[in-house]
């Protein structure tokens, strides 16, 4: 099996409610099946604080593209920046 990149915004009031209404959206678009190349395929994220000056949707980006160890495996968790109060950002590999 393979794995793709997937970037998704969430809303709630924590990052776990956030990652949960996410979780619960991409199984109901893409199934319950398994290996749908989203985020539905996560169980955990991990929260990333953006650098001074950086674009959030970018820095993501980069992360993904870099390999970076926090996001890197499709098994592993998935990215999360906070885009605001109530506003997350979920990114990484997923399995597919």
């Amino acid at each position: 099996m393979g794995a793709c990149t997937f970037f998704t915004r969430a809303m709630g009031a924590t990052p776990e409610k956030a990652f949960r209404a996410a979780v619960d959206e991409a199984a109901w678009d893409h199934g319950h099946g398994g290996y749908t190349g989203t985020i539905a395929e996560k169980n955990s994220f991990t929260l990333i604080k953006v650098l001074d000056g950086e674009d959030p949707r970018r820095y993501a980006r980069d992360l993904v593209d870099n390999d970076d160890p926090r996001v890197e495996d499709k098994w592993g968790p998935a990215g999360c920046i906070e885009l605001s109060p109530g506003s997350y950002y979920f990114f990484g590999w997923a399995s597919s």
